[in-house]
């Protein structure tokens, strides 16, 4: 069994936490023989990275929150299950590392019913590292957590982007939640708040692997590749519609973020200016919560 699935960069590998938002679509047979498909987006858990966790709610109908047996409700916990309520997800409470011998099950079902207001008594109780009680969460799932709602296949599409990344080969390559309507290969597509079309050349899911398909429907989770070019025209929290049957209003999209944090950079190399530019470019593609602007000095 492999841990850290979902943690693609060497960093987070490294460190044992999650720092970018990962999808991943997995198929599920469950206790009443039936087959579902669950499409998941692991968010991490720290608090610095809080944006990354609102972004993955909004294309989420329900939230899995994970708690650690012997560490408890901690800051972050609560920073991240605030977000979920706020969002008006169903909300499955797991606590994690039982087999740890300073585990304390009660005392944390306990914070958790007192601090966060969470039914307990119905909490898997797993261990992630040996595999205990994991296929409780799964069936949890499948009992608990709503299927989409408004996934309508013959609607006018409508598809949130919660993230993006640039490929030297597909070019900016969109992951999407699919609210409403179909997407295939060859479709022309409208980013609704730039009106920038394109025709999509490639799209598919991740079970981690990239999976190519020839469409994807209404509920799912996957990406989407059209040869995009021009960094600028994808934003995140944008809809992407159908250019000959158009939705009337985009989706709520994502509120911006205050930036923090302030600092001045520059390449000592006058001459890679644009090679600098082009990789903040892609900087904040993948990490929106990055604002940037170029300034001149007369000196």
């Amino acid at each position: 069994m492999q841990d850290q699935l979902l943690d693609s960069m060497d960093i987070e590998r490294e460190r044992g936490i999650t720092i970018k938002l990962n999808s991943v679509q997995l198929k599920y047979h469950s206790k009443d023989n039936q087959d579902y498909i669950f499409n998941l987006i692991d968010t991490p858990g720290h608090v610095d990275f809080t944006y990354e966790v609102s972004r993955s709610l909004a294309a989420c109908e329900g939230a899995i929150l994970v708690v650690d047996a012997s560490q408890g409700v901690e800051a972050q916990t609560l920073a991240n299950v605030y977000l979920a309520i706020d969002s008006n997800l169903e909300i499955i409470p797991v606590i994690n590392k039982i087999d740890l011998p300073s585990a304390d099950v009660d005392k944390v079902k306990h914070e958790i019913e007192e601090i966060i207001g969470l039914d307990c008594s119905n909490a898997p109780l797993i261990s992630a590292k040996t595999g205990l009680n994991v296929e409780d969460v799964l069936q949890a799932i499948v009992e608990r957590i709503p299927s989409p709602s408004d996934a309508i296949d013959n609607a006018p599409l409508k598809a949130l982007i919660f993230d993006s990344y640039y490929d030297k080969y597909l070019g900016v390559v969109m992951s999407i939640r699919l609210k409403q309507g179909m997407i295939r290969v060859g479709d022309k597509i409208k980013l609704m708040s730039t009106n920038a079309e394109y025709e999509v050349t490639s799209l598919g899911i991740k079970t981690p692997k990239i999976v190519k398909k020839n469409f994807l429907e209404a509920g799912e989770v996957g990406w989407v590749a059209a040869s995009i070019k021009t960094i600028k025209d994808v934003n995140v929290g944008d809809t992407i519609t159908s250019v000959l049957n158009p939705a009337d209003e985009p989706l709520e999209g994502y509120k911006k973020l205050k930036p923090m944090v302030y600092c001045g950079i520059y390449p000592i190399d006058t001459n890679k200016y644009q090679d600098f530019k082009e990789a903040l470019e892609k900087i904040e593609l993948s990490d929106s919560s990055l604002v940037y602007e170029p300034e001149t000095s007369q000196a």
